[in-house]
């Protein structure tokens, strides 16, 4: 019961500060696309008045549009009647794809974006932790050679990387389309023709945000395996004689938990790279819905797409934390004290 009352106390902290967060966030999602400079009802309101010439009936339709966007009131009642709509899941109308609501935008592009970061990121988390174990544990050409390399990769702009993988493949060796999630001759389907299509534009905004992961995870599990190798309780375990495969195994365990860390302060960063490629590779996701919608003033749609995409990493990063508090056995014996 005590332990339980412990872990209660833990993540309660942890929930209340992600509250505190969240409504920051929320308020910033709001007003900063507000503040961007020009008139996104007005583009709207030309299209409907094309041919009119009369100014007063101009006037008047522009008002009509205003009054319907919710634009012409102080920004605490627009945030008010925003903030009361999302709650409901109601993001209001896009102004770049008018009359197109937010929320179908949206259900169009996340599933997309989910699909090719959750795996990337996931991907390149493990595959830099393994090589920097390699590296600590074996050395030699993993660490002389492999290392270096990932290294000087990771530390290549998201964009950066997108585009040599675009150059190179796709542009110079043709291996892979360039733009798109799917030939935009085929309509979605279970056939072999378009999941195949699916699979050939995923390759390469996916490897992109793999290698530019990889490095920064090897050189801190590289470092933390170094350390635990040439810890005390290691030394005395192989004076006992216990086999090193067990000792490597407590090794790379404990190793681990600031990996662990290290992956959910950094997985706004990973978010933001992925979102680049995105955009880059024209993938249909929320980095390309948030390029619209800056290009196009579009304040509702900029909103509802930084509003999910930090709900996304609080959500990932509180998942962390309850995961690193479970299997954490220092935070186990906190909560216990």
């Amino acid at each position: 019961m005590k332990c339980l009352k412990g872990y209660k106390k833990y993540y309660g902290q942890k929930i209340i500060w992600y509250l505190i967060t969240l409504f920051f966030a929320i308020v910033l999602n709001f007003v900063l696309p507000r503040l961007m400079p020009g008139d996104p009802v007005a583009g709207i309101a030309s299209g409907a008045v094309s041919g009119m010439t009369d100014a007063t009936a101009i006037q008047k339709v522009y008002e009509e549009y205003a009054e319907k966007f919710g634009v012409n009131k102080p920004m605490i009642v627009q945030f008010g009647m925003w903030a009361g709509n999302a709650l409901k899941g109601d993001f209001g109308v896009s102004f770049s794809q008018y009359p197109r609501t937010v929320g179908n935008i949206i259900s169009s592009s996340i599933g997309w974006t989910l699909a090719l970061q959750l795996p990337a990121i996931i991907v390149g988390w493990l595959l830099g932790n393994i090589l920097g174990a390699v590296a600590a544990y074996i050395k030699g050409a993993f660490d002389k050679v492999l290392l270096p390399v990932f290294m000087f990769i990771s530390n290549v702009p998201a964009f950066g990387m997108a585009i040599i993988l675009l150059t190179v493949f796709g542009i110079n060796l043709k291996w892979f389309p360039t733009s798109g999630a799917y030939g935009f001759e085929l309509i979605p389907n279970f056939s072999w023709e378009f999941i195949s299509s699916v699979i050939s534009h995923y390759q390469m905004p996916f490897w992109s945000i793999v290698l530019i992961t990889i490095g920064g995870q090897a050189i801190g599990m590289r470092s933390m395996s170094i350390y635990e190798l040439n810890a005390d309780y290691v030394k005395y375990s192989r004076f006992l004689g216990i086999k090193d495969r067990k000792i490597v195994g407590y090794v790379f365990r404990n190793a681990m938990l600031p990996q662990i860390t290290g992956l959910a302060m950094s997985l706004g960063t990973m978010m933001g790279g992925a979102l680049v490629a995105e955009i880059i590779f024209s993938y249909p996701g929320i980095g390309t819905a948030m390029m619209t919608a800056v290009r196009g003033q579009d304040y509702p749609l900029l909103s509802a797409c930084t509003l999910i995409i930090t709900i996304m990493v609080l959500l990932a990063n509180l998942l962390v934390e309850i995961l690193y508090g479970v299997i954490d056995p220092r935070v186990k014996a906190a909560q216990q004290d």
